[in-house]
């Protein structure tokens, strides 16, 4: 997908007239042809002429006819490219930073991938507005104090894009602060935090870098020729081992009150225990009280049958809910 931003009205040449044309038509509704004519001052016939050359390029735009027929863009088999204007590609550039900064739950690597792009052509003018947007907003974190500088996101997404090796800061858990210069391989999101897979050139082995503790991110602008992965080169299962050797591993069993289809795919494979009831068994190393919440959020009907600690922690925040909500 391409952004084109800014604005192009008053461009005279063909092409611009055509992007700014697409931009009018991704708008959701119904353009007659003499309104388009006046917005781009030109003739009815050139605007037919345009639509025509939209159409030659793949853009499935329809026509109806009668007075107050015109012309629209509707859906095709191909994403088309994306014309915002300043407003839309600050509240997108917003958003994604937004969501990427705290390792939302589904704010995967596309994410980051999309906010490194646009970022990458933002003017000047538009990515002052972001920053003063971010700096001006509060945002409510999950609490565990992962949030991640954006900026820092979107250099390392366009750092493994490009194969360019990055430098930065990085602080270890026990606090001590060391200068590291890899070989960003990929960015990995588990749901509550990112983490960057690299391979770690002063100390010639692979690393795994928690992006919280990333700081000043600097493109060498040297690149380099990707190493093989161990694990068959499963980033997604070099990263888990990596942190399954940090954190104790326990198992899990949560029935659920639905139909084992309506599960959340993350725990895993549900076992059906009748027409409206299930169970799932699976292995986490996440903290008990955090899986607690995740399993809350779920917005299910569920039971925690094991371990004790996981089904205490869902006591602790079921109290601390009730208590929230006024009811003791």
């Amino acid at each position: 997908m391409a952004y084109f931003l800014g604005s192009l009205v008053g461009m005279t040449d063909t092409p611009a007239r055509l992007l700014t044309l697409l931009s009018l038509l991704q708008t959701p509704r119904e353009w007659p042809g003499s309104e388009l004519a006046e917005r781009l001052g030109v003739s009815p016939r050139t605007i037919r002429r345009d639509i025509d050359r939209l159409r030659e390029l793949g853009y499935p735009v329809e026509a109806s006819l009668g007075a107050v027929g015109g012309y629209r863009l509707v859906a095709g088999a191909a994403m088309p490219p994306l014309v915002l204007d300043d407003e839309e590609a600050v509240a997108i550039a917003v958003g994604l930073r937004a969501g990427a900064g705290h390792a939302i739950e589904g704010v995967e690597e596309a994410s980051v991938r999309a906010l490194a792009k646009l970022e990458q052509v933002l003017p000047a003018r538009l990515r002052h507005r972001v920053s003063t947007l971010q700096t001006a907003t509060l945002a409510l974190t999950r609490g565990d104090g992962a949030s991640i500088d954006p900026r820092t996101l979107t250099l390392a997404a366009s750092a493994v894009a490009g194969q360019e090796k990055l430098r930065f800061a990085y602080r270890a858990g026990d606090g001590a602060v060391s200068r590291r210069q890899v070989e960003p391989y990929r960015l990995v999101s588990t749901g509550r935090r990112w983490y960057l897979l690299a391979y770690d050139l002063d100390r010639a082995d692979w690393r795994t870098f928690r992006v919280d503790r990333v700081s000043e991110p600097f493109p060498t602008g040297a690149r380099f020729a990707p190493r093989e992965l161990p694990m068959g080169g499963d980033a997604l299962a070099f990263v888990s081992r990596g942190l399954r050797g940090q954190q104790e591993e326990y198992e899990a069993e949560v029935a659920f009150g639905v139909p084992a289809g309506e599960v959340p795919g993350w725990l895993g494979v549900a076992e059906p225990e009748g027409a409206d009831a299930c169970r799932v068994r699976f292995s986490s190393a996440d903290a008990p009280d955090w899986l607690a919440m995740r399993l809350a959020m779920t917005g299910l009907p569920f039971v925690v049958r094991g371990p004790e600690a996981l089904a205490a922690s869902a006591a602790v925040l079921g109290a601390r809910l009730c208590r929230a909500a006024g009811r003791g």
